[in-house]
């Protein structure tokens, strides 16, 4: 509900200022005794209470409730038609007291309401026009004159209200549309710089998931070979020594991915290989790293974009890591289909787990995100002692 229109936030002062002048000028003619007695003011007092209320109402316009707008605006024509019929003299400034209530009906009423407050004061004014002609005793030639001199005067002011209304609202509209461009603004500006938190908010998730994904990956497989190494490193020095070479070679791979991390400068995770190639790679570090060589059926009918290889790769790399690191599988198989749209399987015959209480882990929050960022469809099937499933639909672009 907007505020009613007072002299604090009224937005023509100027308007306002001029309102008073005329009024006061209206009620100063009506109170000087006149010499000439054709049209005397035969109640000065309420001609100037008439003006004075009608000049006290401009200070405050209703503009919320429908009946209030209509009560105000007859009560003002009500003190107009006062002033113009017992008004004398003052009733010369009667046209000025039509102008103001169009006006003021132009800033408390729609197109609509202008419109018909605006023709309804042109026919009370040729109303009041006709009376005051009717009471002059003149000839036939000068009523003929005079005829046209008051028809030529009430054309003249019937586009004088026309102008002030095409102004009024003009001027009114250009108003809103700045005070509607300035809400715009102000609202683009808090999307702005909420968009700049999101956007910062992504980033650090961002961040993380790479750090996750590739250093904890990395980390992962390092302290296997680790491991390995040390359960080796009586009984098979050697081959110890070969697993140490690994560590050491994962190791400098991690130290190179914190940096990469970092610095959030990594331009492509795969490094200008294919995803087959990447696959590939990931495969043969889980064969060293446990023993297990994943099978790995790739058929891509199509190419796929690398704002959705990148993801993809990263969601094949921490099933594995998940794999070789909780699983304990012998067998692991992944398809990868692109046709109209991506499909990823990888399964394995682990231990598995409960999806009631082992989904909230980073890594599988990690690749359901990646998955929904894409617009795609994450599923997970897994029950103790029967393996893991991860299915991962990804639309692709048509």
């Amino acid at each position: 509900m907007s505020r009613p229109i007072t002299i604090q936030n009224h937005p023509f002062r100027f308007l306002l200022y001029l309102e008073w002048i005329l009024m006061g000028c209206a009620a100063l003619i009506a109170f000087i005794p006149s010499p000439l007695q054709r049209f005397p003011t035969k109640f000065p007092e309420l001609i100037i209470c008439s003006v004075t209320v009608f000049g006290l109402m401009g200070l405050r316009l209703p503009t919320s409730n429908k009946f209030t707008k209509v009560i105000y605006t007859a009560l003002e024509i009500f003190l107009i038609i006062i002033t113009t019929f017992f008004g004398g003299r003052a009733a010369r400034l009667f046209p000025f007291l039509y102008v103001i209530l169009v006006t003021r009906s132009c800033l408390i009423f729609q197109i609509q309401g202008r419109v018909i407050i605006t023709f309804l004061s042109f026919v009370l004014f040729l109303l009041t026009l006709k009376r005051r002609f009717d009471r002059l005793p003149l000839t036939p030639a000068a009523q003929e004159r005079f005829l046209f001199i008051n028809f030529s005067f009430g054309v003249m002011f019937g586009l004088a209200l026309l102008f002030v209304l095409l102004l009024m609202t003009t001027v009114l509209s250009e108003r809103q549309s700045r005070e509607e461009l300035a809400i715009a603004n102000k609202k683009l500006s808090q999307y702005a710089l909420r968009i700049e938190n999101h956007a910062t908010l992504e980033e650090r998730n961002r961040i993380a998931r790479e750090i996750h994904d590739s250093l904890g990956h990395s980390l992962t497989a390092l302290n296997l070979q680790l491991e390995t190494a040390l359960k080796l490193w009586q009984t098979n020095p050697e081959k110890a020594q070969t697993f140490l070479a690994k560590a050491k070679e994962l190791g400098s791979k991690s130290l190179q991915d914190v940096r990469q991390s970092v610095s959030a400068m990594r331009s492509h995770t795969l490094q200008e290989q294919s995803l087959e190639q990447a696959i590939a790679v990931l495969a043969e570090n889980m064969h060293r790293a446990t023993g297990v060589l994943p099978i790995c059926e790739i058929t891509l009918s199509r190419p796929i974009p690398p704002e959705i290889t990148t993801p993809v790769y990263r969601i094949i790399q921490e099933s594995f890591t998940n794999i070789y690191k909780h699983a304990q599988a012998t067998e692991v198989k992944l398809e990868l289909a692109a046709n109209k749209d991506l499909k990823l399987i990888v399964q394995d015959n682990g231990k598995g787990f409960d999806l009631e209480q082992n989904t909230t882990g980073f890594g599988l929050q990690s690749m359901r995100d990646r998955t929904l960022a894409l617009g795609g469809k994450f599923q997970i099937h897994s029950t103790p002692g029967s393996g893991c499933k991860i299915i991962v639909d990804i639309p692709l672009p048509r």
